[in-house]
């Protein structure tokens, strides 16, 4: 697992989103370490914890597999070769900020993390079920959030709330029949 996520760690760019199709094709396709559905509900919850997408999921993964130490070990697979990078930049970066080739390199490689948090981001509205007819929730929300400035915040309790209204009618339209 360590060194699984520390490849992942080492060799992906754009940050959690980006790298969601490598850990997804790593953990789910690969390693067979986890279901397509369940690495579904594992980035919904890596969601909503706090920290670095991506560590979370190397953490429930982990621990998934292994318990306590799986999730300190994919935990530390995750993190070390992005400590280690940083750290050497840290170190360098100032003799080469200047530097017209590391700027070129750098305005380079933000198509390529665009295109790497658009593919997780299709491929998760897939295992989600998302279809034609419900991709406006999304739209309306992203379109709210960029434009209007709505808090997610707000959005995220309307969601709940209307997931439980939902859910309500639901059990209450199966009572009736």
């Amino acid at each position: 697992m360590f060194w699984s996520f520390a490849k992942i760690g080492a060799f992906t760019l754009g940050g959690g989103y980006a790298m969601l199709a490598v850990i997804e094709e790593e953990v789910v396709s690969k390693r067979h370490w986890v279901e397509k559905g369940d690495f579904l509900d594992l980035v919904v919850l890596a969601q909503t914890a706090p920290g670095i997408l991506a560590v979370n999921i190397s953490i429930l993964t982990g621990n998934k597999i292994a318990g306590k130490r799986g999730a300190v070990v994919s935990a530390l697979g995750a993190v070390l070769p992005s400590f280690i990078t940083i750290l050497v930049i840290a170190v360098c970066f100032s003799q080469f900020q200047d530097n017209v080739w590391v700027r070129k390199v750098f305005n380079g490689i933000r198509p390529a993390v665009i295109a790497l948090i658009a593919v997780p981001v299709f491929s998760l509205a897939k295992s989600a079920d998302v279809r034609w007819k419900t991709v406006w929730i999304p739209v309306l929300v992203a379109l709210l959030i960029w434009l209007a400035g709505v808090s997610p915040i707000y959005i995220i309790v309307a969601a709940i709330v209307c997931g439980i209204a939902v859910h309500w009618i639901e059990i209450k339209k199966g009572r009736e029949e």
